[in-house]
């Protein structure tokens, strides 16, 4: 049976604004009545991430863990316990270096690593911190300058190269992260790898990668082919049972808050001489408009990466003068006077919740006197702009009630809530997280489901971030089921 004839039948149970406790589901496809009333577990909308790098998920467990390090010192003595246990190169994922009392330099690594290559990726994505023996081999020569870090658009570049792993092995693992996913309640993520995506994907769902749907994202190296082979934002891929659809045109403009390179009005205290005091703009105005309409004309949405507040600005100037909705991504410093243009313009606001609980320190260090107006999803969402809820796994979770706990409570690990003001409420929270179907299970609506233990409603904020998903089903079909 064709999976869009496979929807959710309620007998006797009408719309509900509240989580559904079913009697029963009939499921197209599958034998009988699934009886989901079980102990009074109640059944949501299938979750969503919109905003993942997929292939980065499934390596960081095979990478060197870098998250606890509270100092370049601590790196290294992880670093050199690697080495010492025979590793030939040593690639590693997490350090957020932005509180630290030291500075990362390849002096420190050298220490401990000798001609052993060393590559750290910050847990941001936006910078990479490598050894002289991992400068020369990758030929990036004295890019780094002494501190030995790269940002932006160099790291960009490395990434893709120390990433180039073998589709066999690179497919198996994305398909236990997919599994790990769905153990979440997750039918669906929005992948903005830095891939040729389409092919990835279709070759997955052929060999069994399955327990996702997957909306891809092009960046500009793979424009001028997405526009060739006639992709357009929405269409579903041939060959993969209506499972992958091409999703937007992704264009970075500026860097993040941890590497101090998001793009901001005010300057950034206390950087070196090798950082930029305002952030970069990683693709100028001037630049992105055309590449922008460009996009929109050829049928894909532009989905925008912006962090600093002057980045948001640029990029609501630039959809207003292509003339095209879209969404923004991150949107984590804002103007308020921009509030109200996401609203009249139609873009969509993408952000993601936990980032403030990984970044609200070093908010107060860097943004001081701004942190109002920093991941302010209640004032967007009382402008009446749109948000969708991600992890931008790897930098977090791939775990939407991760997200939906950090947009309901604003606080993590026992800590007081960080402006508790911009929270929104767990209803809110949930259909932003649902892929455009809303915090409510529909009669008719598609069988895309998760059956959870607690009611999300009444949930404390740990609770939430913990929640237990007892199944999870797509187009009918379990995914995840704990028996």
């Amino acid at each position: 049976m064709n999976e869009t004839d496979m929807t959710v039948e309620t007998p006797g149970v009408a719309d509900t604004a509240e989580p559904l406790i079913l009697a029963g589901a009939r499921l197209p496809g599958v034998d009988g009545v699934v009886d989901l009333h079980l102990d009074g577990r109640f059944v949501v909308p299938g979750l969503h991430d919109r905003h993942v790098h997929f292939s980065q998920w499934a390596m960081v467990s095979r990478r060197l863990d870098l998250a606890g390090a509270e100092s370049a010192a601590a790196v290294a003595a992880l670093v050199g316990a690697s080495v010492e246990g025979g590793d030939a190169e040593v690639i590693g994922f997490g350090y957020r270096d932005a509180l630290w009392a030291d500075a990362p330099t390849r002096v420190v690594l050298d220490a401990v690593s000798g001609e052993v290559p060393v590559v750290l990726v910050s847990a941001d994505l936006h910078a990479c911190w490598l050894n002289s023996a991992a400068l020369r081999r990758y030929g990036v020569g004295d890019v780094g300058g002494a501190s030995g870090v790269l940002r932006e658009e160099h790291c960009f570049r490395l990434m893709r190269e120390i990433d180039d792993v073998a589709d066999g092995v690179l497919d198996g693992w994305v398909a236990d992260a997919a599994h790990r996913a769905a153990a979440r309640g997750v039918v669906g993520i929005t992948e903005y790898e830095m891939r040729w995506n389409r092919d990835d994907w279709v070759r997955r769902v052929a060999g069994g990668v399955d327990a996702l749907r997957v909306s891809f994202g092009v960046y500009t190296q793979h424009l001028d082919r997405a526009i060739a082979e006639g992709l357009r934002t929405g269409d579903e891929v041939p060959g993969t049972a209506g499972l992958v659809t091409v999703g937007g045109y992704k264009v970075i403009t500026d860097g993040s808050l941890n590497t101090r390179t998001a793009c901001c009005f005010d300057p950034y205290p206390g950087l070196g001489p090798d950082e930029h005091p305002y952030g970069l703009a990683n693709v100028p105005y001037e630049d992105l408009v055309p590449l922008m309409r460009r996009a929109h004309d050829a049928g894909l949405t532009p989905a925008v990466h912006a962090i600093g507040d002057r980045a948001n600005a640029m990029v609501l100037d630039a959809f207003a003068a292509v003339g095209c909705g879209g969404s923004i991504e991150h949107a984590q410093l804002l103007r308020r006077s921009d509030l109200a243009r996401f609203a009249r313009l139609g873009i969509v606001a993408s952000v993601q919740p936990e980032h403030a609980m990984d970044d609200r320190d070093v908010a107060d260090r860097y943004w001081a006197g701004r942190t109002d107006r920093a991941f302010m999803l209640a004032e967007l969402a009382s402008a009446g702009v749109e948000l969708v809820l991600g992890s931008d796994a790897p930098v977090a979770p791939l775990d939407p009630w991760v997200a939906i706990a950090a947009a309901v409570g604003r606080t993590r690990d026992g800590r007081g809530p960080w402006h508790p003001e911009q929270a929104i409420e767990a209803r809110a929270a949930l259909a932003a997280s649902t892929g455009g179907q809303g915090a409510v299970v529909r009669a008719g609506g598609r069988a895309d489901l998760a059956v959870i233990d607690l009611d999300p409603y009444a949930a404390s904020v740990e609770a939430l971030r913990a929640m237990p998903v007892s199944a999870t089903l797509l187009a009918g079909r379990f995914t995840h089921s704990l028996g």
